[in-house]
């Protein structure tokens, strides 16, 4: 197949219906849930639900919430331009869950906490890195300026009215339509380029299948490696202390139900990749002689998704619309996340303690609709100048998320350290993380690093020869002026932008914590940690009370009990 002489066609009436519709029901969603909660007016019942919501619809939610715009129009450009080794993320993504499951959520879910920065009273980095991350939902291709604003009045109004319930089931509808979208153009696509056994076909002429690169240099773009060390560190910055995450846990009924949530969502995620990954090999067996981004038709790879769509379903009035709504679905569900995690850690960590006598009615509006509305809708448009969506995006992710997972794990595996040593770690690794962050911006990395693979343009009827973009040539002879630094360590995989922010917080936490005296392990709350001495000091009483910090080392199920009693006593006395 080949890219058509003529434009693509545009949206007709049936497709601005179905895609009216997402915004419709989403709307209604919250609306149902304004009125079946309106005795509910506590904060507790408006941000985690009143903690009754259930494994199944918390899954969805956390999967729709976090395969946003990002995976469903910046995955498959990605795997049309580097190939399938993608479909690696699949590993991180398992570690991810595991390691948030089994460590975060327990400490999390048995304090009874609302927001995770109560833990370490730092919500203004949260605060910084989440509307950033917002911020990077605006490329999606389809009407700039009005999408970005009818996302931000949706999101808003739903997530006002509805509270976390509305969000966790408009998150479920969501997903709903995201795979039905996905699923519209996988069909049409395979049947558009001759079935799957051509698309493979064409896809391994092209390069696209060499999955498995073990190559050990840090400075490669994506290799076995990078995907699955790198992701891991990536995501766990995403999960394993986001706000976002640990609310919609947080909300379930036990906390059996919370992980299992995890587990479930692990599960969608992999559905979700796999269906982004074979979209890509698609649209490149569709335009595997015809590239349309070389031939000029598309001005930046994040919109060949866009446009291969509109080739392939132009004829079908109505499914257009379904694959916008599927990437919007994405987009509302990721802000709607963010303005209802952003409320959370702005009430419990600054206005409950401001304004103790502000009314739940008066909070909810004008934490939710006034400032983070308007906030996360004007960083989106910000977002429409920035680069590649996928790289962009977890590039962020990572110079943020890194050295706040450091600071966590700090606290909750080594009760020995210090407030000095946790604020100097954090300090240190968001500083090293944002110059090697900042740095690939300014210079980014060499052709021989990121090893895009070839385009060309011989089918297009329309072209004399074969162009290829400069930025796509595999190997440059030469390169202009660049410091030092530039082919080293600004050349760094973005992946790994997030470990190097973890490992320097926790190691200069550590170092300072020691320099300036071990916290006493009297100070700690055994229920907020979960210490690596007990792992690795098993079999001695001295190491586990070193790591403490010279206190002993409780069973957890031993605190909660004399807790308990204190709080019967309590009530009696």
């Amino acid at each position: 197949m080949t890219v058509s002489e003529s434009p693509v066609g545009t949206f007709v009436t049936w497709d601005y219906v179905v895609f009216a519709l997402l915004f419709v029901v989403s709307s209604g969603i919250g609306v149902f849930f304004a009125i079946k909660e309106r005795n509910a007016v506590s904060s507790k019942d408006f941000l985690v639900g009143g903690r009754q919501m259930t494994c199944v619809p918390v899954a969805l939610s956390l999967t729709a919430s976090f395969m946003s715009a990002v995976t469903v129009l910046g995955a498959p450009a990605d795997v049309y331009r580097f190939g399938a080794s993608y479909i690696l993320y699949a590993i991180a993504y398992t570690f991810v869950v595991v390691v948030t499951a089994e460590l975060f959520v327990p400490v999390f879910y048995t304090s009874g906490i609302t927001s995770t920065y109560e833990v370490i009273y730092r919500p203004v980095s949260f605060i910084t890195a989440h509307t950033e991350r917002t911020s990077t939902l605006g490329l999606t291709g389809f009407n700039l300026w009005g999408s970005i604003v009818a996302t931000g009045i949706v999101c808003t109004f739903y997530c006002t009215l509805g509270g976390l319930k509305a969000v966790v089931w408009t998150d479920a509808f969501q997903m709903v339509v995201m795979v039905m979208g996905f699923l519209s153009v996988l069909i049409q696509g395979a049947q558009s380029v001759g079935g799957v056994e051509a698309m493979w076909s064409k896809a391994q002429t092209g390069g696209r299948l060499d999955v498995f690169d073990f190559d050990p240099n840090p400075l490669r773009r994506h290799t076995f490696w990078t995907l699955s060390i790198g992701g891991t560190f990536t995501w766990l910055g995403i999960y394993g202390v986001n706000q976002s995450v640990i609310q919609r846990c947080i909300s379930c009924k036990t906390q059996t139900h919370a992980r299992l949530a995890l587990y479930l969502n692990l599960l969608g995620l992999v559905v979700i990749l796999c269906c982004a990954v074979f979209c890509g090999l698609i649209m490149y067996a569709f335009y595997a002689d015809c590239d349309p981004w070389s031939a000029g038709r598309v001005s930046a790879p994040d919109q060949l998704m866009p446009y291969f769509v509109m080739e392939i379903l132009g004829e079908f009035p109505g499914l257009p619309g379904l694959f916008v709504a599927c990437a919007f679905s994405g987009t509302l569900s990721t802000v709607a996340a963010s303005i209802n995690a952003l409320a959370t850690v702005t009430y419990e960590d600054f206005v409950k303690h401001c304004w103790a006598n502000l009314s739940n009615t008066a909070t909810t509006w004008t934490i939710k609709g006034v400032i983070f509305g308007i906030a996360c809708t004007s960083m989106a448009v910000v977002a429409s100048y920035m680069g590649g969506i996928v790289q962009a995006a977890l590039s962020i992710h990572g110079m943020c998320g890194g050295p706040m997972l450091g600071m966590f794990s700090l606290g909750i595996l080594f009760p020995c350290a210090n407030s000095k040593g946790a604020i100097g770690g954090f300090i240190a690794g968001i500083t090293v993380a944002f110059w090697a962050g900042i740095g690939a911006f300014i210079y980014p990395a060499p052709p021989f690093n990121s090893r895009p693979l070839p385009l060309i343009t011989d089918g297009c009827p329309w072209l004399n020869s074969s162009i290829t973009p400069a930025t796509d040539a595999p190997f440059l002879t030469s390169l202009p002026p660049r410091p030092p630094l530039a082919d080293s360590w600004y050349s760094l995989s973005y992946l790994y932008l997030s470990a190097v922010g973890f490992i320097t917080t926790l190691s200069v936490g550590l170092l300072i914590t020691s320099l300036t005296g071990f916290n006493k392990g009297n100070n700690v709350d055994p229920l907020l940690v979960r210490p690596v001495g007990n792992l690795f000091c098993f079999w001695s009483e001295r190491g586990k009370q070193m790591c403490w910090g010279g206190a002993e080392a409780k069973p957890r199920e031993q605190v909660r009990s004399e807790r308990g009693s204190h709080e019967i006593a309590g009530l009696h006395s």
